[in-house]
């Protein structure tokens, strides 16, 4: 029995890998978008900002199977999205893996986008303004003093997009499905695993796994946090 929590099965290896994949994706699409959203809600004022505020974060609050129902009533083979995307480029991506991706990028955003915020927050005005009085323009600002400061908020929001992206069911399994090596990620498989009798090491085993990626994760992320905290006292 012990023997058996460290033998997995080739299904158990290709969802361990799909999740990673998924993940890692996830973060590197999330990223650039949560840099540019959270530098805007962290430094502009402009109308309708608190109702663009509340919309961007409603992926924490809405249970995650009315997310996956949503982006399955956009991009499902009928739908209006989904349908422009099949009829023009052969892409069916209700149920695939890109819809994988698209479910973790979605549910994921929140976070890295309160995160980053947060962090250009807690970055000093004053530098800014030192560097424009020198000459910089708003970008060059952006890149050479923003950025830099806020960036241990921005890898610590990287890496809450991966963990989260790595525990994502209910959006996932509604839109994306549960098919094996296609869209069944870890916690899918989880969820399959428990569903049949005698599995109780396979159960076991994935459990580990999702539980040693997320504290690894989550540990990276509190760390970077603390870093925050301490070089702003």
């Amino acid at each position: 029995m012990f023997t058996d929590l460290f033998t997995y099965s080739a299904a158990e290896w290709d969802a361990i890998r799909l999740s990673l994949k998924v993940a890692l994706l996830c973060t590197l699409f999330v990223l650039p978008v949560a840099v540019g959203i959270g530098w805007l809600l962290a430094r502009k004022k402009f109308f309708g900002k608190a109702f663009v505020e509340g919309f961007l974060h409603l992926p924490l609050v809405l249970p995650p199977v009315t997310v996956g129902y949503i982006l399955l009533v956009i991009f499902g083979r009928n739908a209006w999205l989904g349908a422009f995307f099949y009829e023009h480029f052969g892409w069916q991506i209700a149920f695939s893996f890109p819809a994988a991706v698209i479910a973790a990028i979605v549910v994921s955003f929140p976070l890295v986008t309160r995160s980053i915020r947060l962090s250009i927050e807690l970055v000093d005005k004053n530098y800014e303004e030192a560097a424009r009085t020198l000459g910089a323009s708003n970008t060059r600002v952006f890149f050479s003093v923003t950025l830099p400061l806020a960036l241990p908020g921005v890898i610590s929001g990287a890496i809450l997009a991966f963990a989260r992206s790595l525990g994502e069911f209910g959006a996932t399994i509604s839109f994306a499905g549960n098919i094996a090596g296609e869209t069944q990620t870890l916690p899918l498989a989880i969820f399959s695993s428990m569903q049949v009798p005698g599995q109780e090491s396979s159960t076991m085993r994935l459990v580990v796994v999702s539980i040693i990626l997320s504290l690894i994760a989550m540990i990276g992320a509190e760390y970077l946090n603390r870093k925050i905290l301490n070089r702003k006292t």
